[in-house]
């Protein structure tokens, strides 16, 4: 994709999840800046900022968890280098800890696929899978999305026993549920 296309769709995205009423009504939604291919977030990110919406975004932490911290806007983010990995945009301020996703909303989630099943297929490094487990350990049950390109929506991805369904997902050609919204 070129770069205008990559700006077209994350405006598109933006739109449509947007209009979801879980982040419609949401009051702190957790997200991540995307990097590389991945669709893009900022935009999305921007708007719910300016809704006055608390946004969470993850720093990666050592050992694959994520702390978190809060998005002020593009300028409040730090380009962070994780050994010979790629580099992650990360929140600058303040670390609020891992266990602040526990009182997310919703959740947007990254990942390489969903299925007709709902079930995220991610990059393999557990870091989501800590997230959904310190969600479900702490009772909280925000609503998971799931942003990607209409062709990463596919018949079936692998699946574990610790693997949850997400809520929806979100691509350029619109929204698929996979349970109803709360």
């Amino acid at each position: 994709m070129t770069a205008d296309d990559l700006r077209e769709t994350s405006a598109e995205l933006a739109g449509r999840a947007l209009e979801l009423p879980e982040l419609a009504r949401a009051g702190t939604v957790a997200a991540y800046v995307s990097v590389g291919s991945e669709p893009g977030t900022l935009a999305l990110l921007d708007a719910l900022h300016a809704r006055g919406v608390r946004v969470l975004l993850p720093a990666l932490l050592p050992d694959n968890d994520l702390d978190w911290g809060a998005y002020e806007g593009e300028g409040s983010l730090a380009r962070v280098q994780h050994g010979g990995r790629m580099a992650l945009f990360e929140p600058a301020g303040e670390r609020l800890g891992p266990g602040a996703v526990t009182t997310a909303d919703a959740v947007l989630l990254p990942g390489l696929a969903v299925d007709a099943r709902g079930m995220r297929l991610g990059r393999g490094g557990g870091s989501y899978d800590r997230v959904l487990a310190r969600l479900e350990r702490a009772g909280a049950h925000p609503a998971l999305v799931v942003l990607l390109y209409d062709s990463e929506v596919v018949g079936r991805v692998p699946a574990e026993p610790h693997d949850r369904p997400v809520d929806a997902v979100v691509t350029p050609a619109g929204v698929r549920r996979f349970r109803p919204a709360s």
